[in-house]
């Protein structure tokens, strides 16, 4: 018999499944009908047993599919009409939602746009039945990237988004004219923003309206006008047969019949819930522009704001003639400050030196990994416990090729660096990959004096920083004491080294590294930065130079905080330990590097007015109830309670300081902070720790423009003792001694260390002041 022939037929399975229609021997081929003994039922094409080409199949729950099969999957361009009544027509690749698709909720919600593993992703529009809109990228299934939401009450935001919320810069336009740009933090507006009133002169839109358009790569972006059927998406796709496989009938079938029920389960959950639509953050907020300040032209008058969670913190009256030039879209880039430190590395020469370092990283931990751990010898830390090695660009015996310049590269210490790194539980493979992923490293800017050039690990876990000649004797000098130091006190403030290398360029040029962990590594947002040293002498910041991410000075700092007894007391009693090891090595002019993420007090809730939600209840009750109460101010901003190892996330990192403290407000136990809405956090020394931030009144606050809205916050701190490598030299001292007659009695930039440490010690006694 020529089983190559197509003839019809019927063939009923053993398990109740029946098929009819052309066979090929004794497969399914061609045209033909399958019926599964659960009432799912498949009329269309088939390839030598696997439904390829064009069908329709309908499930006994009502779900039918109508369009292109791939080897038994839903691949190609196709309509899902699912049980509650939602429709999908696009693309579909292995049984999910792949490509440019649309799709109608049961709600009568409406998706237009790209989708990726079944979920939303790319650009695309979303239109709500009460009205509101969202045209922009997504990831995930949830808006993400830039985009655009006009709500119905007229009200429209174009700026960034992540995660389902508003977050990074962007502009609010209200449906009264009013104006605000600024930045936002899972929702709530958080940073420095400036607010136009209604009638006010105030920047073009022009170049937020045009982004709509296109993307930052000029890609097409989904006009609000957009529209995809199946005709369209089926000239853009292609069925390829390649996926079939030869299988029998039976065991296909039964394998197909379980992966669409799973498929028409999943496309026929309900439509997004993250989306909560909300207005401006208070009434206050909303109509501070035309009811303040009389006498003065509405036209003219903007307001400098500061938010901190969503809560208006400062206010900052000022002319819209002085500020409309200065404000730019978020997708502009920022000005880049030049530098005045080693100008020969900039554009290229820099580019150059980031590959080096990666390059040298990746040979140093490579090779030192696999050397069985062990006990550190004086000899370790002598002059010749280095590694150099030579890097030409064409590769050697020993290294790799580059597309980097000639360099030479000196690891100092290796064996030291690679027991420290296992004393702070950094695994090996993890650093390599965050220093010399393909992600690369960021430059950032210094934040004192010194001139060095930082470099930010693209997950923001290690800080790389240029040192000098003296900085780095000073170093390889203290290295012995500091690793006795760190192996006795897992609690240590201290930096965290991790390496110290260095590159010679073909050029001559030396440049020396210095590998550290990054203290605010951090999922909360560091709402202010501060560089404490004990002194009033230059310790201030100009207002004009203020940024988001500046690091303030001594001066600079407004708040007291108070915190947890045995919090401040475990403190404190590693701040001696740390100023006392320090003293011993005569270093001085170290810092306290202080972070702070600001909570909205929980006293001011009566204040607040509650965002605005959605007016359609039937989208309100789609609403994830969680996810809407993030959004809000939370009734506590802070809490302690017992630690619990499963519910937070004991991994250590390079900021993470030793063991969990304990609190005494908690029984003395060890103890968890939550953040209701936001977290549940393990807090450390250093890490996680929480206060309460008190803020010092200006007397003659009255008469300055600016407005200090509220006294008291509920903060998160992160700290550590960072400038280390300043050591102290009695020469300098007498080379200042008469000008230090004139300085301020708090000056220690040329004190003994002793003195130095103890005015150290009692300025941070101040700023954590004891509870009476």
């Amino acid at each position: 018999m020529d089983t190559s022939i197509l003839r019809p037929g019927e063939r009923e399975f053993s398990n109740g499944d029946l098929y009819s229609g052309e066979l090929k021997g004794s497969l399914p081929h061609g045209k033909g009908k399958y019926e599964w003994s659960d009432g799912t039922i498949y009329q269309g094409d088939w390839y030598e047993g696997k439904i390829s080409g064009k069908g329709k199949l309908v499930w006994p729950s009502g779900a039918k599919y109508e369009g292109d099969f791939s080897g038994g999957y839903l691949h190609g361009i196709g309509t899902m009409t699912s049980p509650d009544g939602s429709v999908y027509s696009g693309a579909w690749r292995m049984n999910v939602r792949h490509g440019l698709g649309r799709k109608e909720y049961c709600n009568s919600d409406l998706y237009d746009g790209s989708w990726k593993e079944g979920l939303q992703e790319g650009h695309g529009s979303y239109s709500w039945t009460n009205g509101n809109r969202y045209i922009g990228n997504w990831k995930n299934g949830k808006m993400c990237g830039r985009g655009v939401m006009r709500w119905a009450n007229g009200d429209l935001f174009d700026g960034f988004w992540s995660n389902g919320f508003r977050h990074g810069s962007g502009v609010y336009k209200y449906v009264d004219g009013c104006l605000y740009y600024g930045a936002w933090s899972h929702g709530l507006k958080d940073g420095k923003g400036v607010f136009y009133p209604a009638g006010s002169k105030h920047p073009s839109l022009k170049k937020w309206c045009r982004s709509l358009q296109h993307d930052d790569t000029g890609k097409f972006v989904l006009s609000r006008s957009s529209s995809i059927n199946v005709e369209e998406l089926r000239s853009l796709s292609t069925v390829t047969p390649s996926l079939s496989v030869k299988t029998s009938v039976s065991g296909a079938s039964k394998t197909l019949s379980e992966r669409f029920r799973d498929e028409n389960l999943r496309v026929s959950e309900p439509p997004p819930s993250d989306f909560t639509c909300h207005g401006p953050s208070s009434k206050s907020a909303r109509s501070s522009g035309s009811g303040q300040r009389e006498g003065q032209d509405k036209n003219r008058v903007v307001y400098e704001r500061e938010y901190m969670q969503g809560v208006l913190i400062r206010e900052t009256i000022t002319s819209s003639v002085d500020r409309s030039h200065k404000i730019r879209p978020p997708n502009l880039p920022k000005q880049v400050k030049s530098r005045n430190f080693m100008t020969f590395l900039k554009g290229e020469h820099n580019y150059y030196l980031m590959l080096n370092l990666q390059l040298g990283i990746r040979y140093t931990v490579g090779k030192i990994t696999p050397v069985p751990r062990r006990e550190v010898r004086a000899s370790d830390f002598g002059k010749k416990a280095r590694t150099m090695v030579y890097f030409p660009r064409d590769g050697s015996n020993f290294t790799p090729p580059h597309k980097s310049i000639d360099f030479s590269w000196k690891d100092y210490c290796p064996m030291v660096f690679r027991n420290l790194r296992a004393m702070f539980k950094l695994d090996p493979a993890d650093y390599m990959m965050s220093i010399c992923g393909d992600d690369g490293l960021t430059e950032i800017c210094s934040p004192g004096k010194s001139g060095s050039i930082f470099y930010l690990s693209h997950d923001d876990r290690f800080v790389i920083k240029t040192l000098k000649k003296s900085e780095l004797e000073v170093l390889l000098k203290m290295l012995p004491k500091y690793y006795r130091h760190v192996g006795d006190h897992e609690n240590t403030l201290i930096t965290k080294f991790f390496g110290v290398h260095r590159i010679k360029l073909k050029l001559g040029k030396k440049v020396r590294f210095v590998v550290m962990g990054n203290m605010f590594c951090t999922e909360l947002k560091i709402h202010r930065r501060y560089d404490l040293k004990g002194s009033t002498q230059g310790r201030i910041t100009e207002k004009t130079k203020i940024q988001e991410k500046t690091t303030l000075k001594d001066l600079d700092l407004a708040y007291e905080f108070h915190m947890d007894k045995l919090l401040r007391e475990a403190l404190f009693k590693q701040i001696y330990l740390d100023c006392a090891f320090l003293e011993s090595l005569h270093i001085i002019d170290y810092s306290l590097l202080l972070g702070v993420h600001f909570r909205a007090p929980g006293q001011l809730n009566d204040t607040l007015e509650p965002p605005n939600v959605m007016s359609d209840q039937e989208s309100v009750s789609s609403v994830d109830v969680g996810m809407a109460q993030e959004l809000s101010i939370p009734p506590k901003g802070l809490l302690l309670v017992t630690h619990e190892p499963n519910s937070v996330n004991t991994a250590p990192g390079p900021h993470i300081r030793g063991s969990t403290l304990r609190a005494f407000s908690v029984g003395e136990q060890e103890v968890d902070l939550i953040l209701p809405g936001t977290a549940r956090l393990r807090v450390q020394l250093g890490v996680n720790m929480p206060a309460q931030a008190h803020h010092k009144l200006d007397e003659d606050k009255e008469e300055s423009a600016t407005i200090e809205l509220f006294e008291v916050y509920d903060v998160v701190v992160y700290m550590g003792i960072i400038d280390i490598l300043q050591e102290y030299n009695a020469k300098k001292k007498v080379e200042h001694k008469c000008k230090s007659l004139r300085y301020d009695p708090m000056t220690i930039s040329v004190t003994e260390p002793k003195v130095y440490s103890k005015r150290f010690v009692d300025f941070l006694h101040k700023v954590f002041p004891e509870e009476t």
